[in-house]
């Protein structure tokens, strides 16, 4: 009998220990930031001067991104089929190198933007790290990685997400990277705006002023050990239903 007890009070505490649901974390914070909006809506912004376009309908996604160039209207346009370059209104033939360095460009901002939406593609992996503080606000922290197969061209990229506890919104993200020599990120949200039911946050952008383990990123941040290198802010945001 004693066997027995002592079984069923060890199946009740690991039930009472367990990590919370990384992924019922992260759909809280998708639909506190727009849920379903997203793919409802066609979202243009600007950013460093260049118009960002983002449409996506069961399933099927076009990113827009315009500017000019030596006097050159260009238009890159990635979809479902691929990507393709319009210089002057006439479709260029891009190298294909070239093709999916403007595709990881274009997807890169946008995917930024509407953070946190996307962290439910079928190539994301989240796990639960713990939880935590920051600015004396408690968050639940949140690793995420991309398989091979559907993760981009920088699958290998390891990102960190700070999901506040009470709003369910992302205030904080970090992560490291292997392209262009490769390094760690930390980003501060501010700025907070909501667009048609849209939220929206500018960054401060942060690097370490050391190395470190990605991890623990935020402890350096609370040990004023991360540099200050920029600010990620969008500009003229519209917000149009479909």
């Amino acid at each position: 009998m004693r066997n027995i007890n002592y079984l069923l009070l060890s199946i009740v505490f690991v039930a009472c220990t367990a990590a919370p649901d990384a992924n019922e974390i992260v759909n809280k914070a998708i639909i506190a930031s727009g849920g379903e909006l997203f793919e409802t809506t066609e979202i243009q912004f600007e950013f460093r001067d260049r118009e960002y376009g983002h449409k996506k309908v069961e399933g099927n996604f076009e990113y827009v991104r315009i500017f000019e160039d030596s006097s050159r209207a260009i238009r890159d346009v990635l979809t479902n089929s691929g990507f393709t370059r319009e210089i002057d209104g006439k479709v260029t033939a891009v190298p294909d190198t070239m093709a999916a360095k403007y595709s990881n460009s274009v997807n890169s901002v946008i995917y930024f933007a509407l953070l946190p939406y996307g962290l439910n593609d079928a190539a994301v992996n989240k796990s639960y790290v713990e939880l935590t503080t920051l600015d004396n606000k408690e968050y639940h922290k949140i690793k995420v990685t991309f398989n091979q197969e559907g993760g981009g061209e920088d699958h290998q990229d390891i990102f960190i997400y700070w999901i506040d506890t009470n709003e369910n919104k992302v205030d904080y993200l970090a992560y490291s990277y292997e392209t262009d020599g490769g390094g760690i990120r930390f980003r501060k949200a501010f700025n907070e705006r909501i667009v048609n039911g849209i939220r929206f946050v500018d960054y401060v952008n942060y690097k370490p002023k050391s190395d470190l383990v990605l991890t623990d990123i935020d402890k350096a941040y609370k040990e004023g050990a991360l540099e200050e290198l920029s600010k990620i802010e969008l500009e003229e945001i519209k917000v149009n239903k479909l």
